[in-house]
């Protein structure tokens, strides 16, 4: 009996010391970005989304994934300290696309208490014709 509750005691002990552990955390400034309207002439449209680490262990950025093809994220690959601040530069490119309105999502997995987050891009690719159209 005595062995049990011993052990118990143990395993209490253990949990509650991983319970504490430094864990990083990813906070972003903003999580979408509306590129509003633009002509096909100008398709390749990007921006940044910043992030900070308000945690008290190293934030690793494992992948970035856009929902299609079209659409290409890059990021800090080095560790973000905490306190310290990152970027994911997302670009969209419309070139040999359908012109007219697009949302897009990127999934952001990191090593942070929040492991998975989602940003958002939307926009309004317009054809040159269009372009033209407004001008009149």
């Amino acid at each position: 009996m005595k062995r049990i509750v011993f052990l118990l005691v143990i395993l209490l002990g253990m949990g509650t010391a991983i319970g504490q552990s430094p864990q990083s955390e990813i906070v972003f400034e903003k999580t979408s970005h509306d590129f509003g309207t633009f002509s096909e002439d100008s398709s390749s449209v990007s921006c940044q989304f910043v992030f900070q680490n308000t945690g008290d262990a190293p934030l690793i950025i494992n992948q970035a994934i856009a929902s299609c093809g079209c659409t290409v994220p890059n990021y800090t690959e080095k560790p973000v300290m905490p306190g310290e601040k990152g970027v994911i530069t997302v670009t969209y490119n419309g070139k040999g696309r359908y012109a007219g309105p697009f949302q897009k999502v990127i999934t952001v997995t990191s090593n942070a208490k929040t492991r998975y987050v989602r940003l958002r891009i939307a926009g309004n690719m317009t054809t040159k014709d269009q372009k033209k159209d407004k001008k009149k």
